[in-house]
């Protein structure tokens, strides 16, 4: 459970921008997301390899 402590006088947008903020990290929508369908390991692992393969070359042509 969730819990934010609100301030007296404290804005309950500020709140809520706080409350949404902690839901994102959570990661419950993400994951939800992910169980609609099943993805075969081999392709995760196809999608990881790609993706650090992306994030590195970043990083080289940043260093240039």
């Amino acid at each position: 459970m969730i819990i934010i402590p609100v301030k007296e006088g404290e804005n309950i947008d500020r709140a809520l921008k706080k409350y949404k903020r902690k839901f994102e990290k959570t990661g419950v929508v993400k994951e939800l997301r992910e169980r609609q369908k099943y993805t075969k390991p081999s392709v995760k692992k196809r999608e990881i390899k790609l993706k650090a393969i992306y994030i590195q070359q970043l990083r080289v042509e940043e260093e240039i």
